[in-house]
């Protein structure tokens, strides 16, 4: 199974999704850099992330979305941005507890609406004790997202048990989400990663995740997850905790968009080392 284009899945959806959809999507790629910004809703002030608006300024003009709760997009993000908002929607635990399933839905549709915001995003946690309940969650939402014009984002949660990112577990977190409904579902990068996308039928974003050991390991993780069927990436900590934040974030939209090599996306990361990087915050 190939999954559809954002373009292609136009002809299932009315037009207020279908044009919201297309805001996040580049025409010329079918693809998306997304900008990651929401871990403060469970992790609180994650490093470089203290003070998010001056994380988010120099980065916000060259992301094709940016993913963030509606109190820092209330707080921090100018009103007259023209990037298209991926809002969470779902939260209720912090890293405080062990089992960090146990979200529920935090914000209305309706505020949703308000906010003019391009899709809404929520974590489904397959496998864990509370996969009933976050399914049953997306669904809803789901309902109401067709109801108010509005995408789903299923995000493929797997709280702290690093060891469920394969290709046998994505898959499956991957499909159930499509078939309940999701216009896009996030996910993670695995091996044998290409049975993860021909499961899925709805477009794929590929997480970040921790942040790696280099910008070139970041690099090839959206190079390789491009290459095997991925439309597009949702990075966070991999950009911003970075010395050289916007130079990594041209860097991936080169391969993201331009179909570049990992080499010549290092290239035009190094050509903006000459310049002092960003002081980092206490």
């Amino acid at each position: 199974m190939r999954a559809l284009d954002p373009s292609e899945n136009e002809v299932a959806m009315d037009w207020g999704l279908a044009n919201r959809m297309a805001r996040m999507f580049s025409p010329g790629s079918q693809n998306s850099v997304m900008l990651a910004v929401d871990h403060g809703y469970f992790m609180g002030p994650t490093r470089r992330l203290e003070n998010p608006r001056a994380t988010i300024a120099p980065l916000l003009p060259h992301a094709d979305a940016l993913a963030l709760t509606r109190g820092i997009l209330r707080t921090c993000v100018p009103p007259s941005t023209r990037t298209p908002i991926v809002l969470r929607v779902s939260g209720g635990v912090t890293v405080l507890q062990e089992d960090l399933s146990d979200e529920d839905i935090t914000v209305s549709i309706e505020d949703a609406v308000r906010l003019n915001v391009s899709a809404v995003a929520l974590s489904v946690f397959v496998g864990s004790p509370h996969e009933h309940s976050s399914l049953v969650h997306l669904s809803e939402l789901v309902d109401q997202g067709e109801g108010a014009g509005m995408p789903v984002l299923a995000i493929t949660a797997v709280g702290k048990e690093l060891e469920k990112r394969d290709a046998r577990y994505l898959a499956l977190a991957c499909r159930v989400s499509a078939e309940l409904g999701a216009h896009m579902v996030k996910t993670y990068y695995c091996d044998d990663f290409e049975k993860v996308v021909e499961g899925c039928p709805v477009p794929i974003v590929v997480a970040g995740g921790p942040r790696l050991d280099s910008d070139q390991a970041a690099l090839e993780l959206a190079h390789n997850a491009i290459a095997l069927g991925a439309k597009g990436i949702d990075m966070g900590r991999n950009i911003w905790q970075s010395d050289y934040p916007v130079a990594m974030l041209k860097a991936l939209r080169s391969i993201v968009h331009e179909q570049a090599t990992v080499g010549e996306a290092m290239d035009i990361l190094n050509e903006e080392k000459a310049r002092p990087p960003r002081a980092t915050v206490a």
